[in-house]
């Protein structure tokens, strides 16, 4: 296990260091820089100007030589200062990281206890109303878009409709709170209720279809009939025997599930105005904002290797077959 781990971590730095290769170069080769956009509606602004700002923000420079220049303080732990925000990056994630975490963590653990159950109940019931009515419903939230499912939600559930929950933001911007509180803490709750709806509702299909369409492959196979011809109860038969070997393939996708925490944050996070990682790393994004951008995204990768990493060891946890070395 030890060997294994540490080959691992080495052939992550590997890939890492690809990652940001590419990721630099594709941030750098954008159409526009800041030093553009940022003076599109300025017209005293001249060449010379534009051209003394980019010194000034390290646009100057050509892809290889910033590249090198970016990775010398990225090892030391130092992704630069924002251009946009006018702060460093490090500050900026740590800031707005737990609320992005927050969000997407409660979403992921709902999506759980609704994909799972759902799964297995659509595998045992094969070819039933129940089966046809969860998979239809699994094929409706999968195939509607999120901007148009947000917009359904902010106009039945919104101020615009019944009026239950915010539509926007976090806090009511009229209200100022001393310190953490219980009231605070339901206006919170009030807020999420529909950007975590909306996450669940178009995520969950994914999940549901995996579980069934493994529990379907494990319910037909040889040792299930054994089992249950030995009188073995049918609650054993499914979850003791049948849903241990489904959890590989969904300790996969929980996986992947760890980065997308972060990056499935950016559609949702603006269309709800919600303050985090992924609102500000679209507006970065309009702004060419090299340091945050790069930043953002290596942490994203970096999750993405820890995911997978985590994913490998818990596999010998969930099947005592797999010996990792």
């Amino acid at each position: 296990m030890r060997q294994f781990i540490i080959r691992r971590l080495l052939i992550s730095i590997i890939v890492l260091l690809g990652v940001s290769m590419m990721l630099y170069a594709l941030v750098r080769s954008m159409p526009s820089d800041y030093v553009t956009l940022a003076t599109a509606t300025n017209p005293k602004v001249t060449p010379e100007m534009k051209e003394e700002l980019r010194k000034i923000y390290g646009l100057d420079k050509s892809i290889p030589e910033g590249y090198v220049n970016w990775l010398g303080s990225a090892v030391k732990g130092e992704f630069g200062v924002s251009l946009k925000f006018n702060r460093p990056v490090t500050q900026i994630i740590s800031e707005y990281a737990p609320i992005t975490f927050t969000v997407a963590f409660i979403a992921l653990v709902l999506e759980l206890l609704i994909a799972i159950p759902l799964g297995i109940l659509a595998a045992r019931k094969q070819y039933t109303k129940t089966d046809y009515i969860i998979t239809t419903l699994v094929f409706i939230g999968i195939s509607m878009p999120t901007f148009f499912f947000a917009a359904l939600l902010k106009k039945w559930f919104g101020p615009a409709g019944l009026n239950w929950f915010p539509a926007y933001g976090l806090l009511q911007a009229r209200v100022i709170y001393n310190g953490f509180s219980f009231a605070k803490l339901l206006d919170y709750a009030q807020h999420l209720v529909l950007p975590i709806s909306m996450w669940v509702v178009t995520g969950v299909g994914s999940m549901l279809r995996y579980t069934r369409t493994n529990m379907l492959e494990v319910l037909n196979a040889d040792y299930i009939r054994t089992a249950r011809a030995k009188g073995v109860s049918e609650h054993n038969v499914v979850y003791s025997h049948g849903f241990r070997n489904t959890l590989i393939t969904l300790v996969t996708l929980l996986g992947s599930s760890l980065p997308g925490l972060f990056s499935g944050a950016a559609i949702t996070e603006g269309l709800f105005a919600l303050e985090g990682l992924g609102n500000i790393a679209l507006t970065a994004s309009h702004q060419a904002d090299v340091p945050y951008l790069m930043g953002f995204n290596m942490l994203l990768a970096v999750l993405t290797i820890i995911g997978y990493l985590i994913s490998d060891i818990l596999y010998a946890a969930v099947d005592p077959r797999v010996r990792l070395s």
